[in-house]
C-alpha cells in the first residue's frame, strides 16, 4: 500500500513539474490560456480588471442563528467586459450572488454574500469566498469575518 501511494505522490510531483516548466519556456499566450483555463483575450494589457472596494468584512459580533448579509462592491477598471464566472465559498452556510450580467469597463456592481450562522459553533469566523472571472486578475479571495456568541 505504501508502494502505490509513493508512486502516486510521484508522479504528481512530476506530472506538476512538467506543466509548470512548459509555461515557463516562452509558451504563447494561447498555451497558457489552455493551462490556466482563462481567455486567451483576457492574458493582454486591454484585458478586464476587477477592482474591490474591500476584499474584507468584518461584521463584528453576532448571536448563534443570525444572518450576515453584506454586497461586496467592485469596479471593471479595465478596458474589455468583466465577466464572474462563479464565486465559491468554503461551506453551505456562505452563499455568494455574483451579478449575472458582464460589467462594462468603467462600470460597477456588487457580488451579495449571506452567511447563515444556524448550527455554527461559537467563536471566531472565517469564512473566505473565491471569485473566478475573466478578469487579468482572474481570481480573488474575498474574506468575511467575525464572531459567533451565545
Amino acid at each position: 500500500m505504501k508502494k502505490v501511494l509513493l508512486v502516486a505522490c510521484t508522479t504528481l510531483i512530476l506530472a506538476a513539474c512538467q506543466q509548470s516548466d512548459k509555461t515557463a519556456s516562452g509558451a504563447d499566450s494561447t498555451e497558457v490560456a489552455k493551462t490556466t483555463d482563462v481567455p486567451a483575450d483576457s492574458l493582454h494589457k486591454d484585458g478586464p480588471v476587477l477592482n474591490f472596494e474591500t476584499e474584507r468584512y468584518d461584521f463584528g459580533k453576532i448571536k448563534k442563528g443570525e444572518l450576515v448579509s453584506y454586497s461586496f462592491k467592485f469596479k471593471n477598471t479595465g478596458a474589455k467586459p468583466l465577466i464572474i464566472k462563479e464565486a465559491i465559498a468554503t461551506c453551505g452556510c456562505t452563499v455568494p450572488e455574483p451579478p449575472k450580467d458582464p460589467i462594462l469597463p468603467g462600470k460597477s456592481s456588487e457580488l451579495k454574500v449571506v452567511f447563515h450562522s444556524e448550527g455554527k459553533p461559537v467563536g471566531a469566523v472565517n469564512k473566505p469566498i473565491n471569485v473566478i472571472s475573466n478578469a487579468l486578475n482572474s481570481t480573488v479571495q474575498l474574506l468575511l469575518v467575525g464572531e459567533i456568541t451565545e
